[in-house]
Order: C-alpha cells, then structure tokens, then sequence
C-alpha cells in the first residue's frame, strides 16, 4: 500500500458546482469533478464551463476531472479547456482503451498534469500494459460497473477475481501505483462498503472509487492497518530484534524474510 497514493477519489457531478467545495471537505483524498456520467447530453456545454471556473478561480482546491470518452463529440472539447488549466490535477479517462487516447490528453496537458485510465472494457483490459507503461499515467482505475456490462458478467465478487488480480500484476510490472478498484452501489451500509473495500486491498489494490461522501470513512478504515494488525506487526519485529539473527517464531508460526517485510510495512504506515 503506497501512503502517497490515494486511498479515496470521490466523483461529484460537473453541472452540481454547489456540490464542489462540499466534496473538497469530506474528507476524500481526491476529488473528482465528472463531465461523463453524472450529466446529460444537454447540461455537457454548462457543466464544462462550471468545472473551468471552479478549477480557474482559486476557490476550489485542485482537484481531478473526468472527461467525456474519447468517442464522444464532447471530448476534444473538454480536453482542450481543462487539460492545461494548474487546477486540474489530472485527467481521469474513461473507457481508456488506446495509447493514442492518451496522447491526445498529453497534447493539452499542463506539466504537472497526470491521467488516471479507467479500463472498463474488454479492449481496455486487454491493452493492459499499453495503458499502465504510458506517460504520465500514476496508476489505473477499474470501472467495474461498466466492464460487467461490457462482458455480460453478473457479479461484483467471484465473477471478477482474475481481472482484479491481472490488473494488479500489470500494474506492479510497470512500476506504477497499485491500482483503484470500482464503486460500491450501496452508500449507506458502512459494513459492506468497507468490506468491498478490503477485498480490493487483499487483491492488492491501494484504493477505491466512491461516488457518495457517505463511503468515505468505510474506505479509510479498510485502507489503514488495525489495531491488531500492528500489534501482531510490533511483536513480530520485537521478536526478531530478540532473536539475534536466530529463528523464531511469533504466535506459533514461523517468520521469515516476507514476514518481516510485511511486519515493516505495517509499523511504518
């Protein structure tokens, strides 16, 4: 898990300005101001400028914005009036399936700015490594909702293990962050949240999606290490600094060098 990451990105619609600052202070790591699903066809135009003004004026702290795909008649559009703007922190693309789309983000692109794609289709998924080993892209996200459309796959569980998991090895072997795992459709059951949270942090995912102000804290707890978990991680280093270099043992089971790792990730946070 990488403390410098995001463990939380919450959406908040584009054509809702009052929403943004509220979202700003819920407490999310990210913010993220969507221009794709959360608005109509109609309200595109509107939501785009309100977006520009909130990440032009210096009221809004920076925050990330998700476009319209790159086969809408709204992307080029969107990508040209925030992609250069210091407040946009990133980019999030969805249905990101191409390095060109990519390019075409970058070609706007103020230099700080980073992509976040979102692979939520077979094509996406299938160009893995193209995405994660592009420029400027920190980590992937998995638009789980839309991929089991796009795969006619039923089930949030069981149903998408191996593509969690590949996600995950293509994103370690490009060297980047571990990647951001799907909304919860439910927001006021704060058990079952977090607990789709820490099945996407066993899976070796850093973070997750959220789309109320609700699913925060459920996300947090599941990201940060528990009471017991650092305790068991305290004992396991104060054993091995008893033990000399000698084996041992903590709570019957044998510790080696992954165990000490582990324990050494835990305690430093």
């Amino acid at each position: 898990m990488n403390a410098a990451l995001p463990r939380s990105y919450l959406f908040v619609p584009g054509n809702r300005s009052e929403r943004f600052e509220k979202a700003h202070a819920a407490g999310a790591d990210a913010v993220i101001l969507d221009l794709e699903d959360a608005v109509q066809p109609d309200e595109k135009a509107a939501a785009r400028m309100a977006v520009l003004a909130a990440v032009s004026g210096g009221a809004s702290r920076s925050a990330w914005v998700r476009t319209n795909g790159s086969d809408t008649e709204w992307f080029s559009d969107d990508v040209a009036a925030l992609a250069s703007r210091p407040g946009v922190a990133g980019i999030v693309l969805p249905k990101a399936e191409t390095r060109e789309q990519i390019d075409a983000v970058l070609a706007h692109a103020h230099p700080a700015l980073s992509v976040l794609p979102i692979v939520e289709t077979a094509r996406g998924f299938a160009n893995l490594a193209v995405l994660c080993g592009a420029p400027r892209v920190p980590r992937i996200l998995f638009g789980t909702l839309d991929f089991q459309i796009d795969l006619g796959i039923d089930g949030d569980g069981e149903e998408l293990h191996l593509f969690r998991s590949q996600i995950v090895l293509a994103s370690r072997l490009a060297g980047i962050g571990a990647p951001v795992d799907g909304v919860s459709t439910t927001i006021t059951d704060a058990d079952a949240i977090e607990a789709d949270a820490r099945r996407g942090r066993r899976f070796g995912f850093g973070g997750k999606l959220c789309i109320h102000p609700k699913q925060i804290d459920a996300v947090h707890r599941a990201y940060a290490w528990t009471d017991a978990e650092q305790q068991w991680a305290q004992r396991v280093l104060t054993a091995v600094e008893a033990s000399h270099g000698a084996a041992v043992a903590v709570d019957g089971k044998m510790v080696d060098m992954p165990v000490i790792l582990k324990a050494r990730r835990i305690v430093a946070g």
